[in-house]
């Protein structure tokens, strides 16, 4: 897109019509349909949608264009957030709600998009979490292995409307829709126990429009880090600057939180921010260590956790079924994982998850007895299983880890058995895997 053309459309006052055509909000649909998601207040699902497309979105559109439409209220639901620390507000909008949001970002975007800084990489076309770490480690590789990382407290539930309302009217001309986008902001919210609040501050976490609307707010910090001539990676709400000197990181933690608390009217929690050397920094999952991107300690104990939700000593589950289970787990984690450059760290989870499998199997025999002639079946001298077995003070997970279970059960007994294993693939930008670095 030309400057011509951005002028151009930044200029335009025909916006509103383009985010009520019935071609595009069939396009909004789609878009919807792809993201899933489940039913707002109104109960109505995508499919149910869907399947009187047609009329539903000639209604939408004469509603919206006749200013008789209104958003109802989000329905409001809450995910614990690990280790009990809380929860995660989030909201789901009716579907139509969804679709016309979708429509709006549809026309909008690219009006905002050439504006943000090349340092922000959360929810923008083309760009993703691993570019944002690859440039995070060039920044450590320059020097700057001091970072100062910031976190903000609440933020989709505390962002000013007001502030982001003329923000947005800055850029779009067509004050239709800066209307429309008002009255998604106040739709209020429809709590768990049936009482509707209003929602006077704070955008919609879980909605089309949200990560848009985010990066529209957070584009003033960007901007300011940048006329301060500051090195720094932001993805969404997660942002760290990098600092030579802890001595420098400090006198900007200080500075920035000045900047945000007063001038954004944002809060930073302090508790969660914090000045760090980069191996003790979690960055998207990750730490970069000595340069090096790896996964960040804490993802890997969150794995782990995971894994032994999956794989329970005491179900009535079969091992066909957890390994089933555990590999469309592994999948996922190892497809946003693998930007690692250490594949020892999967190792690691691959003999984590085999351990828990033992140890379901020892279990499943109920005796002793049970599991010394489970391994005599599977080829263990009867001497030697008895041995393992009976060994004073031995239970189910130190048994999982003796010779004659792991000879039993081997780890070409579970590849056979399908468990995936991804760590004896060789990624270019992998290192040997027999290199370990254990993180503080």
């Amino acid at each position: 897109m030309t400057q011509l053309d951005l002028f151009t459309k930044t200029d335009r006052e025909d916006l509103f019509e383009e985010i009520t055509n019935t071609d595009q909000l069939k396009e909004a649909f789609k878009k919807v349909k792809e993201n899933k998601g489940s039913p707002g207040i109104d109960r109505q699902t995508i499919e149910e949608f869907g399947s009187n497309i047609e009329k539903e979105l000639k209604q939408l559109s004469e509603e919206v264009k006749n200013w008789t439409y209104e958003p109802k209220p989000v329905k409001r639901i809450e995910i614990p957030k690990p280790g009990g620390k809380g929860v995660r507000k989030l909201g789901i909008p009716c579907v139509r709600d969804r679709i016309l949001q979708q429509s709006i970002k549809m026309s909008i975007e690219d009006l905002f998009e050439e504006k943000f800084s090349d340092s922000s990489y959360g929810f923008r076309p083309y760009r993703n979490q691993e570019q944002a770490i690859k440039k995070a480690q060039g920044y450590v590789k320059e020097g700057g292995i001091w970072i100062v990382d910031m976190d903000l407290e609440k933020f989709f539930d505390k962002i000013p409307q007001d502030r982001l309302m003329s923000k947005l009217s800055q850029t779009i001309k067509d004050k239709r829709v800066l209307r429309l986008i008002g009255n998604t902001l106040r739709s209020g919210t429809a709590m768990p126990d049936g009482l509707i609040e209003t929602t006077e501050e704070g955008v919609v976490q879980g909605s089309p429009l949200s990560p848009l609307l985010s990066n529209i707010v957070l584009d003033e910090l960007d901007k300011e880090l940048e006329k301060r001539g500051l090195s720094f990676c932001r993805f969404a709400d997660d942002c760290n600057v990098f600092c030579r000197s802890e001595k420098a990181a400090k006198r900007v933690m200080s500075s920035l939180t000045n900047f945000i608390e007063k001038k954004m009217k944002l809060k930073v929690n302090k508790e969660k921010s914090k000045v760090a050397k980069s191996d003790k920094v979690k960055f998207l999952g990750m730490t970069i260590h000595q340069g090096i991107i790896m996964i960040s300690k804490k993802a890997i104990e969150k794995a782990l956790e995971k894994i032994k939700s999956l794989v329970p000593r005491n179900s009535h589950q079969t091992i066909e079924q957890v390994i089933d289970k555990v590999n469309e787990w592994f999948r996922g984690w190892f497809e946003y994982f693998k930007m690692t450059e250490m594949p020892s760290q999967f190792v690691k989870i691959e003999a984590h998850v085999r351990r828990r499998i033992r140890a379901k199997i020892v279990a499943q025999q109920k005796s002793k007895k049970n599991l010394v002639n489970l391994l005599t079946k599977k080829g263990i001298d009867k001497a030697k299983a008895n041995r393992s077995v009976y060994s004073k003070g031995r239970r189910t997970w130190a048994l999982s880890h003796t010779s004659a279970v792991e000879r039993a059960f081997s780890n070409g007994c579970f590849e056979a058995m399908g468990l995936l294993t991804f760590s004896h693939r060789k990624l270019p930008h992998w290192r040997n895997l027999s290199e370990w670095i254990k993180l503080a």
